[in-house]
């Protein structure tokens, strides 16, 4: 399934570079970059590609943040997570290699479609795979939402976006990176978390999907802080919709614990998979991509090109000045590369 390691690092721009690429459509625009498909010219592999202009990054907690996902996917690489291929700079950009996934995100497939109970059960079980991996390498995901999680044109999810996850530590109340509504209590009241937190994210999933709102709203950090604070999210049999069963609000119920101490996963995430609801799913079949998803997202293009072509980038006024000392180590091959 992967193992957590340490690939080939160079410094060579002589050894990979933009004009190696075939720029073939633009497909998605973060807060500091954008993101193609790409067609390596002498191979036709295709890729995910996402640029960062350097005098675009803002801070160097934003540079941190581009930094630390590349030196984590260079330790990781798993069938069920978005794989780093390579990564490379010039003198204007940074650009990260990753694998492409056509079947578009989570978010946007919400969007699109009413997900029912074995939808959201079988992409549950993919992250699940996805988070027993990366906990294995002891690496936080700590960003886990809809825009994070990518379908293939099979209909398998894969967990991306790792620029705010960390390698954990005991003493981590400080690192409270995320985005609210999808966080856990622990971390947006900023104590000391493990990797009970990502499950929470899970039990948010879900119950957005049944409930049609997340557990816990707000219009900022601190209203979300203030709703987690003064109740405890449940869905009860009374407002369960149909279609759903009391399993899937009972493994949601359990996700959505505020003290991690009683959340389901807190004895490790094995506890998770044991729970009934899973009990249709087989694991090992799943490993294998032998199971026939139940969602699988249309032939057609699957990401928001309105959202993409519309939406102006945003030009940031730095406030951290960077230098070329600051970018080194970038570069990145792993040992069978292409080209």
């Amino acid at each position: 399934m992967g193992a957590c390691h340490i690939r080939g690092e160079i410094d060579n721009a002589s050894s990979i570079c933009k004009d190696d690429f075939e720029y073939i459509k633009h497909i998605g625009r973060g807060v500091l970059g954008r993101v193609w498909i790409v067609a390596h010219k002498k191979t036709q592999m295709k890729f995910a590609i996402k640029e960062f202009e350097k005098d675009n990054i803002p801070s160097k907690d934003a540079l941190n943040s581009i930094l630390n996902e590349r030196s984590l996917l260079s330790i990781m690489n798993n069938p069920f997570i978005i794989n780093i291929n390579f990564a490379f700079q010039d003198k204007k950009k940074l650009y990260l290699g990753l694998d492409l996934k056509l079947g578009g995100d989570l978010r946007f497939q919400m969007l699109n479609h009413k997900f029912s109970e074995p939808e959201i059960k079988f992409l549950i079980a993919c992250l699940l795979q996805s988070l027993e991996y990366i906990h294995s390498c002891h690496i936080l995901h700590k960003d886990i939402k809809p825009e994070n999680i990518v379908y293939d044109s099979r209909g398998y999810a894969f967990l991306t976006d790792f620029g705010t996850s960390t390698i954990w530590k005991a003493e981590n109340f400080s690192e409270t990176a995320g985005t609210p509504g999808y966080m856990a209590p622990e971390i947006i009241c900023r104590q000391n978390h493990s990797f009970v937190s990502d499950y929470f994210a899970l039990g948010v999933i879900i119950f957005e999907n049944i409930m049609g709102t997340r557990p816990y709203v707000g219009k900022n950090r601190k209203e979300i802080r203030e709703s987690i604070l003064n109740h405890q999210a449940k869905i009860l049999p009374t407002t369960l919709p149909n279609g759903w069963s009391q399993e899937s609000a009972n493994i949601c119920n359990k996700l959505l614990k505020r003290k991690p101490k009683t959340r389901l996963g807190a004895n490790g995430i094995s506890e998770i998979k044991a729970h009934p609801w899973f009990d249709d799913i087989d694991e090992e079949k799943l490993k294998k991509f032998e199971i026939k998803a139940p969602f699988v997202p249309t032939d057609g293009d699957n990401f928001d090109y309105e959202h993409v072509n519309n939406c102006p980038q945003r030009i940031f006024k730095q406030r951290d000045k960077h230098s070329k000392n600051d970018f080194l180590g970038y570069f990145f091959i792993p040992p069978v590369a292409i080209k």
